[in-house]
């Protein structure tokens, strides 16, 4: 008897059911190769798909602010050695970025992405440029991406001004710094970084700092550019911006944030974090720490002695937010260069920038009003649904008008603080009316309907003799500005507008087409100091006596009043010393001496 274990046999069915499996995998075999065959055939051959991941981010957290170093630029040095001392006073170890120059402009170009607007190839260049010197000074390349962070703003419009942290990240990890640290201001939607433990903590503190170190940064910008090119020993303006500069940067380095007194911190108990923060913004509006620094600096500059009969035309500078700011290759030393050739510069304020992104904020309020509860407003009959969207309403916008009130004061006491004699910020519903008709005051990317607006503005209110709007090569928003351009120039005739557009070459050209231009507005304002004189009866012999005898006059703090429909500084000084001679009874001393 066999001892072999029983093994059933497959039935019929069940090798019937293998073979049709086998028989259908052979199917789809053939069938997938004809596919592959006809699609390699037709050129459709098929590949697999990778989606792109944003790369991982390593973090800037706050244990690290002792060893790190926050690396930040992109404005003038005024601006960025004051917001380099608010910093410092804030705990941070901080270093400005050297302006960007040509040997940058290139770097960015070896290690960037090919058709990049201008102020991405600088930018990205600068930074690559300094990392490489850190490196050159005997830093490992682990050491830098582990010890430097780099803080940068960013946006989300239509322009390539969005891409930037893409671009810088391309640009670091081509250069062989794969992994530095980049964190993105955007417009909006706050800082890129982690919200536990950051190692940039964005509280009042910071911004109320770095708010102040700007619109520090752009009175005293202004006031250097107002007084430079009527002083009477060379180079003195600048001498003493130097040291305003270094002093204000240190008065930002010392102050420390305001805080509730150890002695109030137990009384207060659990309202001692609303108490703090209703100090802070109190001391920021009463203090007056800053302005008494900055009384200093007025009579540092006071100390300049200028020549306002010198004619010289106005020149206000617009455009591409970038290309507008920086005095450096950049834009072909664009600022030097017309002083250079006898003009006054009128640069633009960031505070204008910032007011603008509140103004439009406000203007998305009024226009989405109500749609965030549906496809449209509820009937007139649900006056409780009405009114919980009106109350919301108002109660966004009355905080953004409070943000716009607050930050408008706090500008103009900088600028009172410093003698008075920079321009008061421009209204921005006052260029949103002017703008409109010529560019839509919706669109947005870049300036918006600003650089249509402020042509117009700083034209007609004759504040300028001429326009100047320099921007980057093939910017999109200011592409679509100069097409609007065309028809405001056409309705303006007597407007002197020229746009410019920078690159890493061409500054000759660009240089010759802004001579052009510059003659034409020379002309305006001798013809407009010869008009002075004729109207007010004087010589421009009998106007230095008086100013020789009033010596005050020659002070660049001196008021000189605005006369209506007179742009250039010696035409509105000529119309001022005339009614104070009137009014003192001065005569000239050859008049006197026949009087007598």
């Amino acid at each position: 008897m066999s001892t072999q274990p029983f093994e059933p046999k497959p039935s019929l069915g069940t090798g019937l059911v293998q073979i049709n499996s086998s028989i259908e995998d052979i199917i789809r075999q053939r069938l997938a190769e004809e596919r592959a065959r006809l699609e390699h055939e037709a050129g459709l051959e098929r590949r697999d798909v990778h989606h792109f991941k944003r790369p991982a981010e390593r973090y800037f957290k706050a244990n690290q602010r002792g060893h790190t170093t926050l690396l930040f630029g992109g404005l003038t040095w005024k601006h960025e050695k004051l917001i380099h001392g608010a910093l410092e006073g804030l705990g941070y170890l901080a270093e400005a970025l050297p302006t960007p120059n040509v040997a940058a402009f290139q770097l960015g170009k070896e290690y960037g992405n090919n058709g990049q607007c201008n102020p991405t190839y600088f930018t990205v260049g600068n930074l690559v440029q300094y990392l490489q010197s850190l490196e050159e000074q005997g830093l490992t390349k682990q050491e830098i991406v582990d010890r430097y962070v780099f803080f940068t703003a960013g946006a989300c419009g239509p322009c390539r001004f969005g891409m930037y942290e893409a671009e810088y990240r391309l640009a670091l990890r081509n250069a062989g710094f794969d992994g530095f640290r980049v964190l993105l201001f955007q417009q909006s939607g706050g800082l890129s970084q982690s919200d536990a433990e950051a190692g940039l903590e964005m509280n009042l503190d910071f911004f109320l700092g770095i708010l102040n170190a700007l619109n520090s940064g752009d009175i005293i910008n202004e006031v250097a550019y107002h007084i430079r090119p009527y002083e009477v020993k060379t180079g003195q303006t600048d001498e003493v911006l130097d040291q305003v500069t270094d002093y204000m940067q240190e008065v930002f380095r010392k102050m420390q944030p305001w805080k509730v007194g150890d002695h109030l911190a137990g009384f207060l108990g659990g309202f001692k974090d609303t108490a703090e923060y209703m100090g802070k913004f109190l001391n920021q509006l009463k203090g007056d720490d800053i302005t008494a620094s900055l009384h200093h600096c007025r009579d540092m500059f006071n100390e300049v002695e200028v020549d306002r009969l010198r004619v010289k035309p106005v020149v206000k500078i617009t455009g591409e937010f970038w290309a507008q700011t920086t005095e450096g290759d950049g834009n072909f030393n664009m600022f030097r260069f017309l002083e250079r050739e006898g003009a006054q510069v009128l640069v633009e304020p960031i505070g204008t920038w910032i007011m603008y992104m509140i103004h439009q904020v406000i203007q998305r309020y009024h226009d989405t009003k109500g749609l965030d509860e549906g496809a449209a407003l509820p009937p007139l009959w649900r006056l409780d649904k009405r009114a919980k969207i009106e109350f919301g309403f108002r109660n966004k916008v009355a905080k953004l008008k409070l943000a716009e009130a607050v930050f408008k004061r706090e500008y103009h006491r900088v600028i009172d603080a410093l003698g008075g004699i920079a321009h008061h910020l421009a209204d921005q519903y006052e260029l949103q009316r002017m703008g409109h008709p010529f560019y839509n005051s919706r669109a947005g990317g870049g300036e918006g309907h600003l650089e249509v607006a402020k042509n117009i503005y700083y034209s007609n209110k004759d504040l300028a003799h001429m326009v100047l709007s320099l921007k980057p090569f093939g910017c999109m928003p200011s592409t679509q500005s100069d097409g609007a351009q065309a028809a405001v120039t056409g309705l303006y005739k007597e407007m002197i507008y020229i746009p410019i557009e920078t690159s890493g070459e061409g500054e000759i050209n660009a240089h010759s087409r802004v001579q052009m231009a510059l003659g034409e507005a020379k002309n305006k304002a001798k013809l407009e100091f010869q008009e002075a004189l004729a109207k007010t009866g004087l010589t421009l012999e009998t106007c230095r006596e008086f100013a020789d005898e009033h010596p005050e006059v020659k002070r660049p703090m001196y008021h000189v009043p605005h006369s209506k429909g007179t742009v250039g500084a010696a035409a509105n000084f000529v119309l001022h010393i005339a009614q104070r001679m009137k009014k003192e009874g001065w005569q000239p001393r050859v008049m006197a001496a026949v009087t007598a």
